[in-house]
């Protein structure tokens, strides 16, 4: 038997503004924000050269993340608070 995705997970959630200029305006799963995040990041060559694990902002990135740089396990923590 299939097991069934957590429906939370699958949940639309209506990024805030800032985020909204990286993923879009649309609500969408807290699981396509991430994915959304990622490509949004391999395309703007944002991973630190030296440590892959951190992400470097971009003027988009620095008001959901705070400051300059965060870690791939951070940047999920901080993006729920721009999540509703």
């Amino acid at each position: 038997m299939a097991k069934k995705a957590n429906a939370a997970f699958m949940k639309p959630l209506q990024p805030s503004e800032a985020l909204g200029k990286v993923v879009g305006i649309k609500a969408i799963p807290r699981t396509e924000v991430v994915k959304k995040l990622w490509s949004y990041i391999k395309k703007n060559d944002l991973q630190d050269k030296k440590n892959r694990r951190n992400i470097n902002a971009d003027a988009n990135l620095k008001p959901i993340f705070g400051k300059p740089q965060v870690s791939m396990f951070e940047m999920t923590k901080l993006i729920s608070k721009h999540l509703s």
